[in-house]
């Protein structure tokens, strides 16, 4: 946890705004996640989605990051929400980088232009000086987003899909500040 009070603000990049995520976005997410092409990459979404846990997910996001234990923000695209890129898990210096996308962003390089946005607020803003992140053995194309972020691929694990309701394979990486 972070021992400063990070002011909640929006991160502006050439194409897209980041916004500190609101109870709000639930409704959005829900049509999002109502995909199974972007769910089956989750780990921790069921499918179908219900809306009641997306609708408690994003109800904590505001506390979590008054806790500083994570940092959520809405991808915005022409200000429709497209996905989410946050960093959660937040323990001391480190912190877990996740991303995910409406199908129709996908291939624009929106998540690269979103996690980089957020790498450089929690590295100087929030003060993080690692962060950890991974992708499905089957989702090449997120491990080519992480590996132009200049993570380095540590291995892979085990990991239980609530989407796929199934054990996964997850590549690990991580980024140094």
């Amino acid at each position: 946890m972070t021992s400063r009070s990070i002011h909640r603000s929006s991160i502006e990049t050439a194409r897209l705004r980041l916004r500190p995520t609101s109870a709000a976005d639930a409704k959005r997410a829900f049509e999002i996640q109502s995909d199974w092409t972007v769910t089956r990459m989750l780990s921790n979404a069921t499918y179908p989605p219900h809306q009641e846990d997306v609708e408690n997910w994003f109800s904590s996001h505001r506390r979590e990051w008054a806790e500083g234990s994570a940092y959520r923000f809405a991808i915005e695209q022409a200000e429709r929400m497209i996905g989410v890129v946050d960093v959660d898990g937040v323990v001391g210096s480190t912190g877990s980088l996740g991303y995910w996308l409406e199908r129709q962003a996908w291939g624009k390089g929106y998540a690269f232009e979103a996690a980089q946005a957020l790498i450089g607020f929690v590295f100087h803003e929030v003060g993080l000086s690692r962060l950890e992140s991974g992708h499905k053995s089957d989702n090449p194309a997120s491990g080519r987003v992480l590996t132009k972020l200049s993570f380095r691929q540590v291995g892979s694990r085990e990991l239980f899909s609530r989407a796929r309701s199934e054990t996964i394979v997850q590549c690990c990486y991580v980024l140094e500040r």
